[in-house]
């Protein structure tokens, strides 16, 4: 560990944290040989007390779903006896314990947190992850999950990663660069040699350790001795990992053939297995030729385990064999490991030992894909898909496991793959099934990183396409179509896709809403709240007028079936959607159902892709209800799920919906921030509903601020990113109040109207509630009072944000016509209120105005109250434990660890006053 004192005692700080009962996490990572396996020993011989859990990345068992995860914790296997009943079943099924499949990777996740924080149960945890690049990828994806959650169960997890190395990503940790050892440190490391040789060695390795190394054992007695030629050591190395390996395939080839052939047969396993190995290579070596490899330090065997003492010797050992005896190594070890029974890896053995098209062994390897898509080892199943279509003679049957390999990659989070294996298709396809399937692969990625239009338009044609070919997929097609052309706010484009089917459930809404020329007023049919005359709902004197009533009806249609769970195969999307729609026609209460029904049906099924998308639907229908903490609390899981998982175009939707709420708290810093980061994303690729969200948070946040002008263009903005008024129905009383507040009150008549239209068709009270607080601000003063009291009347039941906002409105207006008393009762509620949800802007105002009014304006229970005193996580583990949940149902929701759970109730409870979790119901309902 020559010159690793900084490295060392980074490390060293983390081990003691643990033995305080403190976890920590660290990406190692550098250039091949720089020294990140001696760090890993190092910490490991410094974990006294502690118990050490290890597993090395191995290149060719890359593909192998969750077999990193496994040998993990193959010393701590019993624990999995201890865990909840729905994360022993997943990690079972993942090591391949059970024949069940897995449906929930976040399961999964969850289960690897709570494993680590059992097997630390009796004293700290040390886990290392060497050579993190070479594990398959569902392994790291669940251990990097599990290592972003860690708090306080006294576990240390340490990954190393090489850079430039081509393998699985190791993303969001704190990271620590190793690099080269300097002069001094490099010397130590080449005792006896000449100066001017270790010049030269010196001048090679460029600081790297294992290269000072290998390099110097590499040279002849004659070059030790200071006969160096010019090409001994090139003036210029090509890329020092290549000359490390022309150091370790020196060395190895100085070895006995048959000793090269057990190495070769070892490099190429993946199990670390002995007995297999020697198996495989039974027919030109035997036991005894170990012992050179051993004795030249190559092999380190423990028991039944044989293990490179580093991957490079491996990598050597691999590819400095000829193609004919890689070949061969790779078919005696199908052989083997078929009569073992483990067929996924004989499969991958005859593929890499194919030097053509092989449908046999094709069809292994599909049936590998299936084995690891059941138990949501998504990229390992688009590796196998791959590989067989690779490996397939018939171009249909290629196409379609491309296809399927570009699907699993979606899956995966591999947007960018699944883009690159779509375009490797060869189109037209004559089957319209796998044309239909590659359409949504195609639109996958669209969305997911370019334009939702382009998507919708992808799958439009999609669903044209598959036609009578393939009816039971058009479904699908055209309400993912419907999800992508909501997102680019369009809807023209939305009636568009309606009209291909608008007997279908999930259209008949938006067919009915946004049907032919999809600009002005809605129709009402004749009955309660329908008028007449110029500019009135009753009228509809416009073209193409909506069928309001039809729409209605039809969403009463969709929210049964998909309550009563006999929605179409789309399932989920059914239930996105249905939550949408009541947004759109104002019933948030519905909305909210459906949301969470869809957020359930995520956690439950296994639909983790989705889970950032329906928390984004939920957190909206809470901020419109007024629960500002929920949707909070929604939000920001959704978006650390969506950055987690690289899913940028719902990170974008996110951030904009947790500006709209910094913007109501008055925090101008992360409000513009966030937006701007939402909009940097969103304008570009035509987001339209992500723009209007972000441009509507910056119009909040100035009106708040009391910056009427600079609100105003926001908010005309937001609205301007779509193109008819339901788009836009939520942010057109903000509109209406920044016109005003601005002196432009020709600029909030039209919207003020529209609101008033659109309320009455549709109905709601909490939609006809906020068009007449605008028709009080924009209509005649002696009309006002009606409309204001009428508000009112209509907000009880409903969001406690938007009647303070009511309040506070009416009661400037009574203290302009010096009404002092009554307006004091309006602006004492609406300060309680505000002060209640945090939206300080607003209280700000609604102090001032009172106390204009006389009023006393002394702090309220938000401002000084235990509750404000708790983090946003104290406060959702806080809020759960007091409706009864228990520490394990808290980590399974929010995807902590049950100690991290315990840690945070016990920082809680002294903040808020108490000493126990049975005080937390009366005390939250205080």
């Amino acid at each position: 560990m020559q010159g690793r004192g900084a490295e060392r005692e980074r490390i060293e700080r983390l081990l003691d944290g643990a033995r305080q009962g403190t976890s920590g996490v660290l990406l190692v990572h550098g250039e091949a040989g720089i020294g990140k396996t001696a760090l890993l020993d190092h910490a490991a011989a410094r974990a006294e007390g502690g118990r050490v859990l290890r597993v090395e990345g191995i290149e060719s068992e890359m593909e192998l779903a969750f077999g990193g995860l496994h040998q993990l914790f193959l010393p701590v296997l019993p624990l999995v006896d201890t865990l909840p009943a729905p994360q022993a079943e997943a990690v079972r099924a993942v090591f391949g314990l059970s024949g069940d499949g897995v449906r929930d990777r976040f399961t999964v996740g969850l289960a690897v947190l709570t494993l680590l924080s059992e097997a630390a149960a009796d004293g700290p945890l040390l886990c290392l992850v060497d050579d993190a690049q070479w594990l398959d990828q569902p392994s790291v994806d669940m251990l990097t999950f599990a290592a972003r959650r860690l708090r306080a169960e006294g576990v240390v997890m340490l990954f190393a990663v090489r850079d430039g190395a081509p393998g699985a990503a190791v993303k969001g940790l704190p990271q620590l660069l190793v690099e080269g050892l300097d002069r001094a440190a490099a010397a130590e490391l080449l005792p006896g040699l000449p100066p001017y040789v270790a010049d030269r060695v010196m001048a090679e390795a460029r600081g790297n350790p294992l290269a000072l190394i290998e390099l110097s054992a590499a040279l002849t007695p004659a070059q030790r001795a200071g006969q160096l030629g010019p090409l001994a050591l090139p003036e210029a190395a090509a890329g020092l990992p290549s000359r490390i390996q022309d150091g370790f395939r020196e060395q190895i080839r100085r070895l006995p053939e048959a000793a090269r052939l057990v190495l070769l047969v070892a490099a190429a396993d993946d199990t670390g297995d002995l007995t297999t190995v020697l198996r495989a290579a039974a027919l030109g070596a035997a036991v005894e030729d170990l012992e050179p490899a051993e004795r030249a330090g190559f092999l380190l065997l423990s028991g039944a385990v044989v293990r490179f003492r580093h991957p490079l010797v491996r990598y050597a050992a691999y590819q400095g064999a000829p193609l004919a005896r890689r070949i061969a190594a790779h078919r005696a070890l199908a052989e083997v490991l078929g009569a073992d029974g483990q067929a996924h890896r004989r499969a991958w053995h005859l593929a890499a030992a194919s030097t053509g098209p092989d449908d046999l062994v094709a069809e292994e390897l599909e049936r590998v894909a299936e084995w690891a898509g059941s138990r949501q080892g998504m990229a390992s199943a688009s590796a196998a898909y791959e590989r067989a279509a690779r490996l397939t003679t018939d171009p249909l049957l290629r196409a379609r496991r491309l296809v399927l390999a570009a699907q699993r990659a979606a899956d995966a989070g591999q947007d960018e793959r699944c883009g690159a294996l779509a375009g490797q298709v060869t189109v037209p396809l004559a089957d319209p099934g796998v044309a239909a399937s590659l359409a949504r692969a195609r639109a996958v990625v669209e969305l997911g990183y370019r334009r939702p239009e382009t998507a919708a338009r992808i799958l439009l044609d999609g669903a044209e396409a598959t036609g009578a070919g393939r009816p039971d997929m058009v479904a699908s097609l055209l309400t993912d179509a419907v999800h992508a052309a909501w997102s680019a706010g369009s809807a023209a484009l939305i009636g568009e896709v309606a009209a291909r089917a608008p007997g279908l459930p999930v259209l008949a809404v938006p067919a009915r809403l946004f049907p032919g020329d999809v600009t002005g007023a809605p129709a009402v049919a004749d009955g309660p709240g329908a008028t007449d005359g110029p500019g009135t709902p009753g009228a509809c004197d416009v073209p193409g007028a909506c069928d309001v009533p039809g729409a209605l009806d039809a969403l009463g249609t969709l929210s049964a079936l998909v309550a009563g769970g006999r929605a179409t195969e789309a399932g989920l999307m059914d239930r996105l959607m249905t939550g949408i729609y009541g947004q759109l026609a104002g019933d948030h209460a519905a909305a909210r159902e459906a949301a969470t029904a869809a957020v359930a049906h995520c956690r439950e099924q296994g639909v983790g892709g989705w889970l950032p998308t329906t928390l984004h639907l939920l957190a909206r229908t809470e901020l419109a209800l007024g629960r500002l903490d929920e949707a909070s609390a929604h939000a920001t899981e959704g978006l650390q799920l969506a950055e987690y998982y690289d899913l940028a175009h719902r990170a974008a939707h996110l951030r904009a919906t947790l500006a709209i709420l910094a913007g109501l708290r008055g925090d101008e810093e992360q409000g513009n921030a966030l937006a701007g980061e939402a909009l940097a994303y969103t304008r570009p690729r035509g987001v339209g509903r992500g723009t209007a969200d972000a441009r509507w948070a910056l119009g909040l946040l100035e009106l708040g601020l009391g910056r009427a002008a600079a609100a105003l263009e926001h908010l005309e903005s937001a609205r301007a990113e779509g193109d008819h008024p339901l788009l836009a129905l939520p942010l057109l009383a903000d509109l209406v109040e920044a016109a005003g507040r601005a002196g432009r009150p020709e600029r909030a008549a039209e919207p003020a109207r529209l609101l008033g239209e659109w309320a009455a068709a549709l109905g709601q009270p909490a939609l006809l509630a906020v068009a007449s607080r605008c028709q009080a601000l924009t209509g005649p003063d002696g009309t006002a009072e009606e409309h204001f009291t009428a508000a009112l009347t209509l907000h009880e039941g409903g969001s406690d944000y938007e009647r303070a906002r009511t309040a506070l409105l009416y009661g400037e207006w009574l203290r302009r016509l010096r009404r002092q008393i009554d307006a004091r009762e309006q602006l004492r509620g609406a300060l309680e209120s505000f002060d209640r949800l945090g939206a300080r802007p607003w209280a700000a105002r609604a102090r001032a105005e009172l106390a204009a009014a006389g009023g006393e304006t002394g702090l309220t229970t938000r401002e000084d109250g235990p509750i404000s005193l708790l983090s946003p996580q104290e406060r959702e583990v806080v809020r759960l434990a007091a409706a009864g949940a228990s520490n394990r149902e808290i980590a399974a929701q929010l995807f902590l660890s049950p100690r991290t759970v315990g840690h945070h109730l016990y920082r809680a409870f002294p903040k808020l006053g108490i000493g126990s979790r049975t005080e937390l119901a009366s005390l939250l309902a205080s």
